[in-house]
């Protein structure tokens, strides 16, 4: 045979061999990950990058055979609205990313929004937890929480035991559902809220907060303010002025108390009572596994919280979409199987997706912070299964 003929021959085979292969070729399906890698909140979304991180390495993202997932990854640099929406229209138009995922805060979620809307593309939201913004576009499903479902049966709870409350919230839309959901709650339970306070996010300065409510002296503080270093200069604010030999018990949901930031505390948390849906210290054996796996790969003093596992849960539910369609992602299909997606045992216990709303549903737990062992612990004592956002529930009678 020729070299020509040999040549022609080759690129024969090889041209048949491709058309053989190409529908089994390699397909890349490409998720934009916006998160606060910088600024002062940047742990928040250090959490969500670990969590990420360790999913992936642990192969956790089963997919079908020639399937890959590529993360592209943007900083959002905190509550930056305009940021936000920049680097999800590069995604998108640029990167042509089939899903949105990722965004610590509430802001940034709402400007990302309409484009998820207009383009069609599924927004999986790992952490912003304002009630409303699952109703800013049929494009988005959460696998975090709303402030609503803790705070709610917070203020439920706490009418049994206090008389009267203080609120004290941060400034933004996480904070004025919590202001709302606890106060409803606490009194349609016969209790009496006698002042309220918004502070400025994000702040470390809390103390003329804080003696505002010294001064007024109510049973209880309910307070809510964005997880990580303010919330570690809340609870140290709390006890410099010190509120708690006042009588005034400090409750909220948990992320005045979360998980990774109780080793920087001291004592002072001890006591405090919460209502959330996760806690590192939970017994189940998904977080038991959970837990020591993140250690395993960060630290023996490394703790997952709350947005670690809306982090993990949002990559299952991704995975989970992509794996159904074989790597071919239409987004009108993808957000039909992300209703109603279901996880019976993630870390923080059985949750799912509520086909009518997109958000999540799960157990709340009351916990106490206590120390065991010589450590700090959000202790589960009680557990309400299976809890809806109570904001769409009462929005939609």
């Amino acid at each position: 045979m020729t070299i020509r003929k040999s040549f022609i021959a080759a690129a024969t085979a090889a041209l048949c061999g491709a058309m053989i292969a190409g529908p089994l070729a390699a397909q890349t399906v490409k998720v934009g990950l916006i998160n606060t890698y910088s600024g002062p909140m940047a742990s928040n979304g250090d959490q969500i990058e670990k969590a990420i991180n360790l999913f992936m390495k642990l192969g956790q993202c089963k997919l079908p055979p020639g399937v890959n997932l590529e993360i592209i990854k943007r900083d959002d640099t905190g509550i930056n609205p305009e940021t936000a929406k920049r680097l999800a229209t590069e995604l998108i138009v640029r990167d042509k990313v089939q899903l949105l995922t990722g965004v610590v805060w509430t802001p940034n979620a709402l400007s990302i929004a309409p484009l998820a809307t207009e383009a069609k593309v599924p927004f999986v939201i790992m952490n912003a937890g304002t009630a409303m913004i699952t109703e800013r576009s049929p494009y988005i499903a959460r696998t975090s929480f709303t402030l609503w479902q803790s705070s709610y049966p917070m203020g439920t709870w706490a009418a049994k035991k206090f008389k009267t409350a203080y609120v004290a919230v941060a400034d933004f839309g996480p904070g004025h559902d919590a202001q709302e959901a606890f106060t409803k709650a606490f009194t349609a339970g016969g209790g009496k809220v006698i002042g309220t306070v918004r502070m400025p996010p994000p702040t470390s300065d809390f103390a003329p907060f804080l003696q505002r409510v010294k001064d007024a002296k109510p049973d209880a503080l309910f307070v809510f303010v964005p997880a990580g270093k303010s919330a570690t200069a809340l609870i140290k604010g709390f006890g410099d002025l010190g509120l708690a030999q006042a009588g005034i018990k400090l409750i909220g949901p948990g992320d005045i108390v979360t998980d990774e930031e109780l080793p920087n505390m001291g004592d002072v948390p001890i006591g405090v009572m919460t209502m959330f849906h996760y806690s590192a210290a939970g017994e189940r054996p998904a977080n038991k596994s959970f837990v020591a796996a993140y250690q395993k790969e960060y630290g023996p003093n490394a703790w997952p919280n709350f947005i670690s596992v809306g982090a993990w849960d949002g990559m299952q539910a991704i995975c989970d979409v992509v794996r159904a369609q074989n790597g071919k992602v239409d987004g009108d299909k993808t957000m039909l199987l992300l209703r109603g997606w279901k996880n019976p045992n993630s870390p923080r216990g059985p949750i799912e997706i509520d086909p009518r709303t997109r958000d999540i549903v799960q157990n709340e737990y009351i916990r106490e912070t206590r120390k065991v062992g010589g450590i700090l612990k959000n202790v589960e004592l009680e557990t309400i299964p299976m809890v809806k956002d109570p904001w769409k529930e009462f929005s939609q009678k």
